[in-house]
C-alpha cells in the first residue's frame, strides 16, 4: 500500500476513535448525573451522536437508537424524583 494511503487511513482511524470516545464519555456522564444535569447534557449528546452518524462512525439507525435510549433514561430519572 502506498505511504500516503497509510497515513490517510491512520489519521481517519484516529479521528473516528476520538468521535466515538467523546460520544461514549457524554453518554456515561448522562447516565451518572442527576436529572437537571442530564437535561443540560442532552443537546450535546444529540450533537455528538448525529456528528458520528453523519461521518459514518456509527450507522444512522444506531444513532437513532442511542438517542432514543438516552431520552428514555432522562425521562425515567424525571419520573423517579
Amino acid at each position: 500500500m502506498p505511504k500516503k494511503r497509510l497515513k490517510q487511513n491512520e489519521k481517519r482511524r484516529y479521528e473516528n476513535f476520538l468521535k466515538k470516545r467523546e460520544m461514549k464519555k457524554i453518554l456515561k456522564e448522562i447516565t451518572s448525573s442527576d436529572k437537571k444535569q442530564a437535561e443540560k447534557l442532552l443537546p450535546k449528546a444529540y450533537k455528538t451522536i448525529d456528528n458520528a452518524a453523519k461521518t459514518n462512525v456509527i450507522k444512522k439507525n444506531t444513532a437513532s437508537r442511542k438517542k432514543s435510549r438516552i431520552t428514555k433514561l432522562v425521562n425515567q430519572k424525571e419520573n423517579a424524583k
